[in-house]
């Protein structure tokens, strides 16, 4: 049942936060501020009267392991966002000495420098508050003080955390995976990019909206494009691989000559060809791109190239983006000991679409 508006605000933000993603993200707290506190202490001590932590590190830590992808939790703007915060905290410390005044100047000015030098990070408003309200302490650190404890400390949190991501196996830093690209070598847009909606229609929509959204451009296109992609396993969520795939499927042996496999292609008028060894278990896959780059002397397994390859029970339009891509033809259809049962072609899938929309035209209109 729906919230009641007035508890809305107590409803969870973060899309796609588990409680695996928060305990993983509470660990990866505990391990990034405990560690860059004692070797910061270690390193630092009582040098020149600093302290060896500052609290904005509290905040950059919760980004970091709790939105790891973030634009704003990305190793850039922690370290240049807090320590460039932290330089204009100083300066406007020493040149406004009404603290009141100075206070709400230095976090506004931090957070125009953090948007023209692509550094935006939360935290460093922090770091230009304390900077200010610090007292004698910072005050007699002087220019030193945004680079330590400030700069030192969030160098050290960047890389404790890319160690800790490492290990929890996450992306960090994150980088948005490439556009696809026409590997046809012409203008045209790639196969995935012609139908549905453009780049274009991302602009428009955020410009309409009129908002800022802590996404990435390229993960708003991928996010989509991925919705698109579940809407269609959703209307189509009864299909199995098993049920469309060719089942007397043409291979070649891995010890093959190059000239019997493409006497295969050119007799069955395919273009992949499972390459299998002696037990009937896939090694790859050739056509005559793989056949024309290698000499006659190699055996077919040896010019093999990785194979598509989905399990029996596999949702068939799971294998829309594969056969999709402009590079895959086919995707072979294994058992669990990589045996082969059956290959699913571009032509197969795109017969099963037709007729999984022909069933779904209501001819009562």
């Amino acid at each position: 049942m729906p919230l009641r508006r007035p508890w809305r605000l107590f409803a969870p933000i973060l899309a796609g936060a588990t409680l695996r993603e928060r305990l993983i993200g509470c660990l990866g707290v505990l391990i990034g501020v405990a560690a860059t506190s004692y070797l910061s202490h270690a390193v630092l001590g009582d040098w020149l009267h600093l302290p060896f932590l500052v609290a904005p590190v509290g905040a950059s830590a919760l980004l970091l392991f709790a939105v790891p992808a973030s634009p704003m939790a990305q190793p850039w703007p922690i370290i240049g966002g807090n320590t460039i915060s932290a330089a204009v905290g100083v300066a406007i410390g020493h040149m406004v000495p009404d603290p009141s005044f100075a206070a709400g100047i230095a976090v506004a000015l931090a957070f125009l420098a953090m948007s023209l030098t692509r550094s935006l990070h939360p935290p460093g408003g922090a770091a230009a508050l304390s900077a200010v309200l610090g007292g004698q302490t910072v005050a007699g650190a002087g220019l030193l003080y945004p680079f330590i404890p400030v700069g030192a400390n969030s160098l050290l949190l960047v890389a404790i955390g890319i160690a800790v991501h490492r290990f929890t196996r996450r992306a960090y830093p994150h980088v948005a995976p490439p556009a696809p690209a026409n590997t046809r070598g012409t203008g045209d847009l790639p196969p995935q990019l012609r139908a549905g909606f453009q780049a274009a229609d991302i602009d428009a929509a955020l410009a309409r909206l009129d908002e800022t959204f802590d996404i990435d451009r390229a993960d708003l296109d991928r996010l989509f494009r991925e919705v698109e992609h579940q809407a269609l396993l959703r209307a189509h969520s009864n299909l199995a691989c098993q049920e469309i795939m060719s089942r007397d499927v043409v291979t070649v042996a891995g010890n093959a000559a190059p000239a019997a496999a493409r006497d295969l292609l050119l007799r069955h008028n395919v273009r992949t060809l499972p390459v299998v060894d002696s037990d009937g278990r896939l090694l790859g896959s050739v056509g005559l791109r793989e056949l024309a780059a290698g000499g006659e002397d190699a055996t077919v397994a040896a010019l093999a190239s990785p194979a598509a390859t989905a399990p029996l029970n596999e949702l068939a339009m799971n294998l829309v983006p594969r056969l999709s891509d402009g590079r895959s033809h086919a995707v072979v259809i294994t058992d669990e000991n990589g045996g082969v049962c059956g290959l699913i072609t571009q032509t197969d899938l795109l017969a099963a679409l037709a007729r999984a929309l022909v069933a779904r035209i209501d001819y009562s209109i």
